[in-house]
């Protein structure tokens, strides 16, 4: 583990055998991680521990499965410390999708024609269509809130108009996938919890950036994704407990009925969990003392430091590249080290294409943020995203921009 005050980016990839690839003579760098983040040794380790050593199936009188049931109880526990929540909050599923989707479902069996759910254009359609599947199965009215395109940001006064007594939820991304954004969720959950509404919000490109605290959101439910911050493919949920307990989930009969085992359908998959704990500890290990959540604290401000100054470079440098129209908000407004531009009219694949054969993996098209590229008149093109991650270093942005400037 890294255990220096702040781990330089060698000593970070050092734990991460992706980076050793090649492609087509170069070293490859992966500006693809707000769509999944490589993993580092740790995590995988994890897993393989769990998988040779402990594997059982939960609450069986013996060995390897009193080890499973204390694996996922320290998981919770971990999770709790990176939520800021408390361990019988956080519950596991296959991803943030089908957490939705249960969760819409079993708030959905309390709500009728005439009330309503507000959403956002900013927001990754997994927050979006579990909601309007509503309409459909309630007859539920689902408003959506205004992106500004100039400026990639909600438009507050449109929210404000939104909500109302009817309203009886607000989904909201706490950063866009897609732009980058970060929007001020806590200042619009106290406008949501004003008329009486709950509030959810995804937080899975949010989570890989800032350190979640869901007290000082004050929301409701939040969901995030272990994938986009070095851990394996898993959903993690955040309830308030008074919520979870009373939740009408779908369940089978014989399942336990107490928060938060309530809210898992099925065996989850236990070293998935180990792997995404892992990468949460791997996380605080970039700290070298104090509690486990005052070591997220300082790994997290750590790493914003630097990719903010990465971002900036990167931001600077496509500006400087003719034919690059650079969306979103820029370097000096709340956002995350993730960039999506198009380059002059080319189909973001093709640039992408371009980009892969220099060794610079990049992601194309709308990231299930579909609204987002309707809004910016880019539905046929696409947008080319790139994101700093731990690992990321100067020569890669250079690389990155000079890959670019070959089309530009």
């Amino acid at each position: 583990m890294v255990t220096t005050q702040a781990a330089s980016t060698s000593e970070i990839r050092s734990h991460f055998p992706a980076l050793e690839r090649v492609h087509n003579g170069h070293p490859v760098a992966y500006f693809d991680g707000p769509g999944g983040t490589q993993v580092p040794r740790d995590v995988v380790d994890a897993m393989a521990d769990y998988l040779y050593h402990h594997n059982a199936n939960t609450h069986w009188n013996y060995p390897t499965s009193a080890e499973t049931d204390d694996l996922l109880s320290r998981a919770r526990q971990t999770f709790a410390d990176f939520l800021n929540a408390a361990a019988n909050e956080v519950a596991f599923g296959p991803n943030m999708t089908t957490l939705t989707y249960h969760v819409s479902r079993a708030l959905g069996l309390t709500w009728w024609p005439g009330d309503e759910v507000v959403t956002t254009e900013l927001d990754h359609h997994a927050n979006v269509d579990p909601w309007l599947r509503l309409l459909k199965e309630r007859g539920v009215t689902v408003h959506k809130v205004r992106m500004l395109p100039d400026s990639g940001q909600l438009d507050w006064d449109d929210l404000a108009r939104k909500l109302n007594r009817n309203t009886k939820l607000l989904a909201i991304g706490a950063a866009s996938n897609a732009l980058g954004t970060v929007t001020d969720v806590a200042n619009a959950g106290a406008l949501a919890h004003e008329v009486g509404a709950l509030v959810y919000v995804d937080a899975v490109h949010y989570a890989a950036h800032q350190l979640v605290d869901v007290k000082a959101l004050d929301c409701d439910f939040l969901v995030c994704s272990p994938y986009k911050f070095y851990g394996p493919h898993l959903g993690v949920f955040y309830g308030r407990q008074a919520l979870l307990e009373t939740l009408d989930v779908p369940k089978l009969a014989p399942s336990p009925d107490n928060a938060p085992d309530r809210m898992e359908t099925g065996t989850q998959s236990h070293e998935a969990i180990a792997g995404a704990a892992a990468a949460v500890e791997f996380l605080a290990s970039l700290a070298p003392s104090g509690s486990p959540r005052k070591r997220l604290e300082a790994a997290t401000k750590a790493l914003h430091e630097r990719n903010q100054s990465l971002i900036e470079t990167l931001w600077a440098g496509l500006c400087a590249l003719n034919g690059v129209r650079l969306v979103g908000p820029p370097p000096d407004v709340a956002r995350t080290p993730t960039l999506s531009f198009v380059v002059r009219d080319l189909p973001s694949a093709q640039v992408c294409e371009h980009l892969a054969q220099r060794g610079v993996f990049a992601s194309d098209g709308d990231f299930y943020a579909m609204t987002v590229v309707q809004r910016l008149g880019l539905t046929d093109q696409g947008l080319v995203r790139v994101g700093c991650a731990c690992y990321t270093c100067e020569e890669e942005i250079e690389r990155l921009l000079s890959a670019v400037g070959e089309l530009a």
